[in-house]
């Protein structure tokens, strides 16, 4: 199992063998490529894009996909996905990405936002004249999205997965099989505050391991400056390291942040003991092989 980082600058940190780039944020921001780097690109959440046209926004019954509309709970600002102008934008960005020296292209939020969205007219006359049901024309246009996307990209392509491993192609229009053939990893993001509470995080890791028929690679959340916290997410690390994981990618600040974590890892011998106790081999590993460098 490798080791890596996810970060919002593009800095290669010694010890970590995988490093991905947020090239394109949610809230419409957009950055040059990292060159020898995974680059994420965030694509149907754009706050910038649907402040500047609101008629892009993807529709429910229950109002527009925006994080103030309190009937629905979404994290981010939706873009409706059979939006042409939108997508037009979107693959230009991504030939731009694609035109430097990179290792590949990531995307996040590709999918429609909920169970509800989209049902703006486009959307609807679309799935109407498709003849096909409401969970399988989403799915559909979700899959036909990606595969045109990846024409525009270059080395790796991947996808996050919304962490449901159960609802993903009702709620969202995530069809695994099909995706599985065009991808060549899936990259799950299971983002908390802290790990203290960890056994979500292994069972949903099993879960994903269980479904998915391409490598996982799983994100955790490590912006977390005290000891305890760091102390729960290596913890969390070292029973995920268990399963059939492709990467561990700790999602970072900066690279002194992803430094920091390593030094913990090295430097606390009560961590390293709990390792050796328990047999987590893989971790193990990484925490010797930091404890060269740090």
């Amino acid at each position: 199992m490798q080791i890596g980082l996810v970060t919002y600058k593009p800095e290669f940190v010694e010890g970590y063998d995988v490093h991905v780039y947020f090239s394109k944020w949610v809230d419409g921001q957009v950055f040059p490529a990292a060159k020898g780097m995974q680059n994420d690109v965030t694509v149907f959440c754009d706050a910038k894009a649907i402040r500047e046209d609101p008629s892009i926004v993807s529709l429910s019954k229950g109002g527009p996909a925006l994080r103030r509309n309190r009937k629905s709970n979404l994290a981010f600002d939706f873009v409706c996905p059979t939006h042409l102008g939108y997508r037009k934008k979107v693959f230009e960005y991504l030939d731009s990405v694609s035109s430097q020296d990179i290792q590949g292209v990531t995307l996040n939020l590709y999918h429609f936002a909920d169970l509800d969205y989209c049902t703006c007219p486009r959307c609807t006359e679309q799935r109407e004249k498709s003849g096909l049901s409401w969970t399988e024309w989403r799915a559909h246009t979700i899959t036909a999205f990606l595969k045109e996307a990846k024409t525009h990209t270059k080395g790796t392509f991947a996808v996050e997965m919304f962490p449901d491993p159960v609802l993903a192609k009702e709620r969202f229009g995530i069809d695994f099989a099909a995706i599985a053939e065009l991808v060549d990893y899936f990259h799950v993001p299971l983002s908390s505050r802290d790990y203290f509470t960890n056994y979500w995080v292994d069972t949903i890791v099993r879960d994903f391991v269980a479904t998915l028929k391409k490598p996982v690679v799983v994100e955790l959340s490590a912006e977390m400056p005290t000891d305890e916290k760091i102390d729960a997410l290596l913890r969390t690390v070292a029973y995920i390291s268990r399963h059939n994981l492709m990467a561990v990618l700790l999602l970072v600040h900066d690279s002194e942040n992803a430094r920091q974590v390593a030094r913990f890892a090295v430097h606390n011998e009560a961590f390293r003991e709990w390792l050796q106790t328990y047999e987590f081999k893989e971790m193990s590993r990484i925490v010797d092989n930091w404890a060269k460098i740090y």
